[in-house]
């Protein structure tokens, strides 16, 4: 097996997730390897003993195809998706392609408020929750992309059949189940036929098994 894909944690660590969801979910064989986490306020960031061996960035999630190493979740799975091209990790024409990027770019990129005032936490579940408005315009601008993805496609997921543009977003919808953030009811049935993949179920599961805690993503609201 000549792919090793190294992340920190399946609970907290939501870039971590994304390529592995990818891989997970075409059934792409690979080694799962975990990084101790470094710092409770970063949670992509990994133990110094992995940075010279892996990617002298210092964060998570990194692949490993034998002499190659390959960082950033869009990259790795930019990578997956040239290296397995009948898997069909992003739609298949060129201009749901470019879409499907572009909203996967968006979600890579932005949304910071949202991101951190609402960190992963697969295991925890709050009520009357409150965030900024700030945070509301990221949730509603999520809502929007998703609306329009479904519109052009009709669903189930964003592009038709699950793609890499989901699995960049399964993070977020996590997200929004932990926070008890209220849905539309088009990005509520999305959101619904997400959870329900194998891929996601194992990730679910082997996050509430996991036994590391960070006080800082354990905070009651």
């Amino acid at each position: 097996m000549s792919l090793k894909l190294l992340i920190a944690n399946k609970n907290y660590s939501s870039w971590s997730v994304r390529p592995m969801l990818v891989l997970d979910h075409f059934q792409i064989p690979y080694e799962l390897v975990r990084g101790r986490l470094k710092s409770a306020h970063v949670t992509n960031e990994i133990a110094t003993e992995f940075i010279d061996d892996w990617s002298r960035a210092g964060k998570v999630p990194v692949l490993r195809d034998g002499d190659l190493t390959v960082w950033e979740s869009l990259a790795i799975i930019e990578y997956l998706a040239d290296r397995f091209p009948a898997k069909q990790i992003w739609p298949a024409d060129a201009g749901e392609r470019a879409l499907a990027r572009a909203v996967s770019a968006e979600m890579h990129a932005g949304f910071t408020p949202l991101r951190g005032e609402m960190p992963m936490n697969v295991r925890r579940r709050y009520e009357n929750f409150r965030y900024s408005a700030d945070a509301a315009a990221d949730i509603a601008r999520v809502q929007q992309l998703w609306a329009d993805c479904l519109a052009r496609s009709g669903g189930p997921f964003l592009f038709g059949a699950f793609c890499a543009a989901d699995a960049m977003f399964a993070p977020v919808i996590s997200r929004f189940r932990t926070y008890g953030i209220e849905l539309d009811a088009v990005s509520a049935a999305y959101a619904d036929a997400v959870w329900s993949l194998p891929a996601i179920k194992a990730w679910l599961a082997d996050a509430a098994a996991e036994q590391t805690i960070i006080e800082t993503y354990e905070f009651n609201p």
